[in-house]
């Protein structure tokens, strides 16, 4: 009997398997046991209702410090973590970092950090974003060497967790799921994102240009973003560097036919090779064009050593045995067997190409006829400090050679043209613009609009913006904390607007310090005032000036003994206003007054 039974209950579960199978869901839905059911039954959220949430934190509107997050639900997942040099705003600032607020406010959401190439401006601020969370991290095998170089300098690579990921991998952050996509650069093993969400894919390409000569024969993998627009992309956030420009991005191989060029033309002259110390394929060309010719070739500058060192060891670059020499030992060596190849090619004050031009390098000293070759082209703002050092090694009588006589740089940012290509593969939904200043992101959205995205579907936003995106539309809902963090020396985010506007009016006007000692009891003064300057007047020409400024602190603070002004504060404050205005008027400057006053 039992037996019979249990043959009866697998028999119905399979007629009701059968049933459910095969009823057409037309059928379903007139039931009207099925209508009640649907009305009391809980509600899941669907996808749909429930956003993906695209914040960026950095890399908007500004050039660097690239820092995107995207977050559904309870996961968050980090795009790159990188840096922006100082500008003439931020006086002795040595970088600049995004704001970890938001990131550290909700660490407890945070599954990973990828990412996309081992440039400054996607992994210098990784040692900081460390300091605040402990979050893994995945990128190829050359940028997770070039972060463990960062790391070990930071002393914190012993905690962090690095994972190796090839392009083609894809890897699970929770409900985000991350395909890695190799791209070209200006350096190797650069990735393009396809971040898979319940919402929809979204395509982030990180820095990239479509190149079909790479020096390593790697080329984009264009099948694949093709593949991935069959299939359907909700978003793409596309790298707006170059938007402005025409046309397409010559591939670096031209560089390497013009360095052949000019170390022909060199002859029996030195040659100094100053590029961004990333560019590993600018590098090997280098070495390869000095190899052709018969040279050693030397390296100059520790972030220049750094990459090499690691390159070499990793395989991504190639070095004859006895090609490389210590910078120590170039004097050994005539000119005519020389290549150095230094930093310095954005006219950094304290790069290697720099001290050569001001003849404050310990091993190199700039000689007549020196060929020095700048491989690069200025970040915007650089301009002034480029052709400083230019003139400089000029004055000592180098030829210099830079980026608008010969094709001595190419980009590693596409053109137009080749981000029409990479749209009219992927064919997004929406468009978001990354990576530039405004004018390059306004560029970029009229760019895709003309490619078919309707404008109401792209979206041009600012760091701290949410960015809503669902199947259907794309707004910004609201906005979180981001801004900068000033990193000067040992000190990160210590460094404000105060500080920042009192460096520049010391820079503008120098200071004056006026120092008085008072009786506490009776209030009188009993030394001083003395009046000292720096970066102001030259004391000895301006005798009269700064006695007159002493006679005008002396009245001040008798006129505070007259009237029984006690407050400490209060008298620095009238002999602050006091000197300020005395000094105007005499000189129409404006230094930074600081009084100081002791009591005994």
């Amino acid at each position: 009997m039992a037996k019979e039974k249990k043959q009866n209950a697998k028999q119905n579960a399979k007629d009701d398997k059968y049933v459910k199978k095969n009823t057409p869901i037309k059928e379903k839905s007139k039931s009207n046991n099925n209508k009640i059911q649907k009305k009391h039954a809980p509600k899941k959220p669907s996808a749909q209702k429930t956003p993906l949430k695209i914040i960026p934190l950095g890399g908007l509107g500004e050039i660097g410090k690239n820092l995107t997050v995207y977050e559904y639900k309870d996961d968050i997942l980090l795009v790159d973590c990188g840096m922006a040099f100082p500008d003439e705003e931020t006086p002795g600032i040595d970088i600049v970092i995004p704001d970890f607020s938001y990131l550290v406010k909700n660490r407890d959401k945070i599954r990973g950090l990828v990412v996309t190439h081992g440039h400054e401006d996607h992994i210098g601020a990784i040692p900081y974003l460390l300091n605040n969370i402990n979050v893994p991290i995945y990128a190829t095998r050359l940028t997770i060497g070039l972060i463990e170089g960062k790391l070990k300098e930071h002393k914190n690579l012993a905690t962090a967790t690095l994972n190796t990921v090839s392009p083609g991998q894809t890897l699970r952050f929770g409900e985000l799921e991350v395909e890695f996509i190799h791209v070209n650069h200006s350096i190797p093993d650069a990735v393009a994102f396809a971040i898979k969400t319940p919402v929809g894919t979204v395509v982030h390409t990180g820095d990239f240009k479509i190149d079909t000569t790479p020096i390593d024969d790697r080329v984009m993998d264009l099948a694949r973003f093709g593949e991935l627009g069959k299939k359907g992309v909700l978003a793409m956030l596309a790298d707006s560097t170059n938007a402005e420009r025409p046309g397409y991005t010559m591939s670096e191989r031209v560089v390497g036919e013009s360095f052949q060029n000019l170390f022909k033309k060199a002859g029996n002259n030195r040659i100094i090779v100053a590029t961004f110390s990333s560019n590993i394929h600018r590098i090997q060309q280098i070495i390869d064009a000095a190899v052709s010719f018969g040279r050693k070739v030397a390296v100059s500058g520790r972030s220049m050593l750094n990459v090499v060192s690691v390159a070499e060891k990793l395989g991504y670059l190639s070095v004859p045995d006895n090609v490389l020499v210590d910078i120590e030992l170039i004097k050994k060596y005539k000119p005519e067997q020389l290549v150095i190849i230094t930093t310095g090619s954005q006219g950094e004050p304290l790069s290697a190409l720099h001290r050569m031009a001001f003849s404050d390098h310990r091993h190199v000293e700039i000689i007549p006829d020196d060929m020095i070759i700048i491989s690069a082209t200025p970040i915007p703002g650089n301009e002034k400090l480029v052709s400083k050092v230019v003139n400089e090694l000029m004055k000592r009588g180098a030829n210099v050679v830079y980026e608008k006589m010969y094709d001595v740089h190419v980009s590693g940012h596409a053109c137009q043209e080749e981000l029409k290509l990479l749209m009219s593969l992927v064919k997004p939904k929406f468009y978001i613009p990354l990576h530039g200043e405004q004018k390059h992101l306004y560029k970029h959205a009229l760019l895709a609009q003309t490619m078919g995205v309707p404008k109401e579907n792209t979206l041009i936003a600012s760091i701290g913006d949410v960015i809503a995106l669902t199947k259907k539309d794309i707004k910004v809902a609201e906005t979180v904390t981001a801004g900068r963090v000033l990193v000067d020396g040992l000190g990160v985010g210590d460094v404000g607007g105060v500080v920042l506007r009192d460096r520049k009016m010391l820079a503008d006007g120098g200071i004056v310090i006026v120092t008085v000692t008072i009786d506490s009891v009776t209030n009188e003064v009993v030394a001083g005032p003395e009046i000292v300057t720096r970066g102001f007047v030259y004391v000895k020409e301006s005798e009269q000036l700064i006695s007159d400024a002493t006679l005008a602190a002396e009245d001040i603070l008798e006129y505070c003994y007259i009237h029984n002004i006690r407050d400490r504060n209060a008298i620095k404050l009238k002999l602050r206003d006091g000197i300020s205005k005395h000094i105007y008027g005499v000189t129409h400057r404006s230094p930074m007054v600081l009084p100081i006053i002791m009591e005994i």
